[in-house]
């Protein structure tokens, strides 16, 4: 039988909270998605942490209990659940597509089933025209018109997956063909490497003296679900997941030239040919030809050279002027995925993260950091548990005695994911406000409010002198949920005069801010913070994301604060 990635596990986790959810039953269903969310996030596959210690190993797994444990088990054997099944049965919807759409939570789509016998977007999509929905108890016109707008962008996302949610499989397609007899390389390219946002394919280039035997093991591998094709040298197959890789096993002399045609952009590509073109030298994925001669193409690098070009990291690849600077020599030093010292977005459970304060910090030493900021919600976000101004001097208390126990080797920051209000003002007051070591303020409600009044509410935030960073600045859910409506020029121009730190969230769905405005924010020497916003302490392998969001916005270490030492960091805030 083939066995579950952590993904699916996940997947399976987090519809168990859904359907549990639907019924009204309490705290179970957040003990399952913390759960899930820790699984995403962790290293070692569940499965071979089975196959070494069985069900304790399991259970050791942050926030799995004894029951969570043999769901767990029974899974791993059986590739099902049996009580996932009979809860799918209780409410036959296909969660997975219609949580995809903005508004629409577990018990909403309940009501909608009951009611209207919606089971998928299909039926949501009839009974939503046909003016249906409308009419039900707790919906009204607007949320029936919110649910159409939810379903277009559903619509337009389809056939792309999430880059951080199947970047996990890749790699590990990517590591056995590297470890078969014979392959002396494998390098996933195109927009993988590029570290797009999402991805709707990925292309393996392989370096092999025996082709049959790595295409053999390629189209058997478990985790697919249908061959495309098989040939020689090149093979297409669907995953389960429904994602289509490619994988092409190419020789020494040509490896390079073939990583960078397959890396793209194809409008980087398009200028890279230009350039062989105008030198006399005709550039394809074989190697860059003078005549009939091969002159270079084993490497990036020297194709790169022989074009007259400084090397152009991968990320950086998508005709946004890296060309022109790459001729001038002017291509900026860019964040390395080592150069971050600490994390200045982490939740723990205190709120509505899986792990202790303690745990947390713990996590992040062991991944190299010297300090986290810990920023639980606030008051007004209830659903978390969020923090008034009593709960946030305890957790500050714990914070500074966790701080002696530490002895100066790391520090952990007392902070806050502040709400900001619909005026602009803040979920808690200035003399709390005051004694934290950093404030980050964040906009979790109203984001239908008119350009004009999201933009000065995030404004007037920035305008208070204890609010350091703006985390999330967008709002933007990839795939879920678009951004609210902001005028990010005036925001990143009031971030500059009030000297204000805008976040790029590192979450994979959030990848907040969007490369563009990095870019904006380099340009006018806004400074920035790249954090994980870790919900458990697996989720510190979030912050290669934002590293690689930050590359593609040409953001370097000065850029970015919490790749600097914690003195000078704080030293900067306001």
């Amino acid at each position: 039988m083939r066995r579950l990635s952590n993904d699916e596990i996940a997947e399976i986790l987090y519809e168990i909270g859904e359907y549990l959810d639907m019924q009204g039953v309490q705290f179970k269903p957040r003990a399952y998605e913390k759960v899930a969310q820790t699984i995403e996030g962790l290293q070692e596959e569940v499965a071979d942490i089975y196959k070494k210690g069985g069900l304790k190993s399991v259970e050791d797994i942050p926030g799995v209990g004894v029951s969570i444990a043999e769901k767990i088990e029974e899974l791993l054997k059986t590739g099902k659940c049996k009580y996932h099944q009979d809860l799918k049965k209780k409410t036959p919807v296909d969660l997975a597509s219609l949580t995809r759409v903005e508004g629409l939570g577990p018990r909403k789509i309940k009501v909608l089933y009951k009611k209207l016998g919606v089971k998928n977007l299909s039926d949501l999509e009839k009974s939503a025209k046909a003016g249906k929905i409308a009419k039900l108890e707790g919906f009204g016109e607007k949320t029936e018109e919110n649910i159409l707008k939810g379903l277009e962008f559903v619509k337009k996302s389809g056939g792309r997956f999430v880059l951080g949610f199947v970047l996990p499989v890749i790699r590990d397609v990517e590591k056995r063909l590297r470890g078969l007899k014979g392959v002396e390389a494998a390098q996933v390219a195109g927009s993988v490497r590029r570290w797009k946002e999402t991805v709707g394919d990925a292309d393996i280039l392989v370096i092999s003296n025996k082709p049959a035997v790595v295409m053999d093991y390629f189209v058997s591998m478990p985790e697919v679900g249908r061959v495309l094709a098989k040939g020689e040298t090149r093979s297409s197959v669907t995953l389960k997941n429904g994602m289509d890789i490619d994988v092409r096993v190419v020789s020494k002399e040509s490896y390079g030239s073939a990583l960078a045609y397959f890396t793209g952009s194809k409008d980087h590509n398009i200028e890279l040919r230009k350039i062989a073109i105008s030198k006399g030298y005709k550039l394809n994925e074989y190697g860059l030809y003078k005549g009939k001669k091969n002159i270079a193409g084993k490497s990036e690098e020297e194709i790169y050279k022989a074009l007259g070009l400084d090397y152009v990291e991968p990320e950086m690849r998508e005709m946004t002027g890296e060309i022109a600077a790459a001729k001038k020599k002017a291509l900026p030093k860019i964040i390395g995925y080592g150069d971050l010292k600490g994390d200045l977005q982490t939740q723990t459970n205190w709120t509505d993260g899986a792990d202790s304060i303690e745990k947390m910090a713990k996590a992040a030493m062991e991944r190299g950091l010297e300090y986290i900021a810990v920023t639980d919600h606030t008051k007004r976000l209830a659903m978390t548990g969020g923090l008034d101004e009593k709960r946030i001097l305890k957790q500050m208390a714990e914070i500074d005695s966790l701080n002696k126990k530490f002895g100066g080797k790391f520090r952990i920051l007392k902070s806050t994911e502040c709400d900001i209000l619909k005026d602009g003002g803040m979920d808690l007051p200035d003399e709390i406000l005051k004694k934290l070591d950093i404030v980050g303020g964040s906009v979790h409600s109203l984001f239908n409010l008119s350009r004009k009044d999201q933009t000065e509410r995030i404004k007037k935030a920035m305008a208070n002198p204890h609010v350091d960073i703006i985390f999330h600045p967008t709002g933007r859910l990839i795939h879920k949920r678009e951004a609210y409506d902001v005028d990010m020029d005036e925001v990143i121009k009031t971030a500059k005069k009030t000297g204000t730190v805008l976040e790029i969230d590192a979450s994979p769905d959030r990848l907040d801010l969007k490369d563009e405005y990095i870019k904006k924010c380099v340009d006018l020497g806004v400074k920035m913070t790249i954090d994980s916003d870790a919900h458990s302490a697996s989720q510190f392998e979030f912050l290669e994301f934002g590293i690689a969001q930050a590359r593609r916005g040409w953001a370097q270490k000065n850029d970015i604060i919490n790749a600097w030492p914690i003195e000078k960091m704080l030293k900067f805030l306001k």
